[in-house]
């Protein structure tokens, strides 16, 4: 592989991993601080992309649209923290799993009657259109070099927010120990409710973010959900500086290590075998990564403190 390609498959690496992080973020939080296992948690960053189509076609502008359906998720994670995950707090997980599973459902099944079945597309603004030169002779879009910045840079603020204000230090002691941050005194039902709606906004805005560069369908969910359970496990359940290290590994090893796999695999196997089993053997890397880390630090990389 050459060393422009590889660059281009580390940038794409970097990218997914930002991604990730925006979603298993909150995620990790609800978790952590709640005690909620929120399988919803993916079809928010399906909304997330679906309103971002939506606010463009009705405002004309990219730039609108990125902030209203981030806005608009955070709006929507407050309403379901009222009516459904509330109940949901204490309750055994199994029906933790199954009342958010019935909610991918009624989402899905909404986006399907209100948007239709067939994929949409956001198109790329005309400021962060084009390529840029890397090396040998290889290009690289704007945009995916914008969304990385842009989640390196919500990485940071919410990095911020969480080591240097009196919220994330709340954050940080629910994440901890909920049962004793109660006894202190704070409202932990409000530290739920901003828990919720902070992550369904960080969902719906990597949701929005990717909408110029994947299919915005009613499936779409699905898959970053698993990843981002992935990342959680790895980093450490409630723990975001864990969730960073983790997204930005699992991009990483899914990314390259789909591609140093078809060519090793291209040198060792006949073509049409080595193209079936490129596939089914990157896909397992994650999960293997998974395995090994747990293996010498089953809390996962960085837990939050007092989940060590």
């Amino acid at each position: 592989m050459s060393v422009g390609l590889l660059l281009v498959q580390t940038l794409n690496g970097l990218e997914l991993g930002v991604l990730l992080f925006l979603i298993a973020a909150g995620l990790t939080l609800v978790f952590g601080v709640m005690d909620v296992v929120n399988l919803a948690h993916g079809v928010q960053y399906m909304l997330g992309a679906y309103l971002a189509v939506a606010f463009a076609a009705a405002t004309g502008s990219f730039w609108l649209a990125v902030p209203l359906a981030a806005a608009a998720s955070l709006l929507l994670g407050a309403v379901l923290e009222r009516l459904v995950f509330r109940r949901l707090v204490g309750a055994d997980h199994l029906d933790q799993v199954l009342a958010t599973f019935g909610l991918i459902l009624l989402a899905e099944e909404g986006v399907k009657l209100v948007w239709g079945p067939a994929p949409r597309s956001l198109a790329i603004p005309d400021l962060l259109a084009g390529t840029v030169p890397l090396f040998g002779g290889l290009r690289y879009a704007v945009y995916r070099l914008a969304v990385l910045g842009a989640g390196l840079l919500v990485a940071g603020l919410l990095a911020l927010l969480i080591e240097r204000t009196r919220a994330g230090m709340r954050l940080r002691a629910g994440a901890s120990n909920a049962a004793m941050l109660s006894a202190l005194g704070v409202d932990v039902g409000r530290l739920f409710a901003l828990v919720l709606a902070a992550g369904a906004m960080l969902a719906g805005f990597a949701g929005a973010v990717a909408a110029p560069i994947v299919s915005v369908d009613p499936g779409m969910g699905g898959p970053v959900l698993i990843l981002a359970f992935v990342v959680i496990v790895l980093g450490g359940a409630g723990s975001v500086r864990g969730s960073f290290l983790a997204a930005l590994l699992v991009g990483l090893t899914d990314t390259l290590g789909r591609s140093l796999l078809d060519a090793a695999l291209a040198g060792a196997l006949p073509p049409a075998a080595a193209r079936t089993a490129g596939p089914a053997l990157a896909s397992m890397l994650i999960y293997l990564l998974m395995a090994a880390v747990l293996a010498f630090r089953p809390g996962g990389l960085l837990p939050a403190r007092g989940r060590a």
